[in-house]
């Protein structure tokens, strides 16, 4: 796994598409039992080199409800984007992935990582690859769906400030998908 990490953390396959020098950044373990796929680093996680080190990081972890060294530890959580680089900016938020990461490097870290007991999906990158045809016309039915999903999946909105308007659209999120998350994850950690 430590080979995999460092080449990984030298992948330079889409650097004439980023406006940064790559920096790949994700946290992987082979004894991780939860994955977190989500979508690419942030400018600001691209400066520090933490996965999930920004606002959207302390809503997520409040949702899992567990502390920064819970979620920092490798062995239980593996933290791993749909694209490993910070990709730029558009109008309305950042790019989208780079589409070379994860058919690239998912499966070998996947192929790693054999004690993962279940993985979130965060977003529509990571619910469109993993869910397949499972996968709703929106992200809304798969999240209020999630038990469909479940044991190995459990599909969320991302946790940026960004999505507060949808969060105050959907209260049942709220009150019935992060209190199933917390006993779910409660029951891991």
């Amino acid at each position: 796994m430590e080979s995999l990490l460092q080449d990984i953390r030298k992948c330079t396959a889409c650097r004439a598409q980023l406006p940064c020098p790559p920096r790949p950044i994700l946290q992987a373990s082979i004894h991780a039992k939860i994955m977190i796929i989500g979508q690419a680093p942030g400018r600001k996680v691209n400066d520090s080199g933490i996965p999930w080190d920004d606002l959207s990081g302390n809503e997520l972890r409040r949702w899992l409800g567990v502390t920064k060294e819970q979620f920092y530890e490798p062995d239980l959580f593996a933290l791993m984007p749909m694209g490993f680089c910070y990709p730029g900016t558009a109008k309305t938020g950042d790019l989208p992935p780079r589409p070379e990461c994860a058919p690239l490097w998912h499966p070998k870290l996947l192929a790693e990582m054999t004690n993962i007991r279940l993985t979130l999906l965060i977003g529509q990158y990571a619910q469109k690859r993993y869910l397949g045809t499972a996968f709703n016309p929106t992200i809304t039915e798969n999240v209020r769906n999630y038990r469909t999903f479940l044991p190995h999946y459990l599909p969320l909105v991302h946790p940026s400030p960004r999505n507060k308007i949808w969060q105050k659209k959907n209260p049942w999120f709220e009150q019935e998908v992060v209190p199933a998350l917390r006993e779910i994850i409660g029951g891991m950690v």
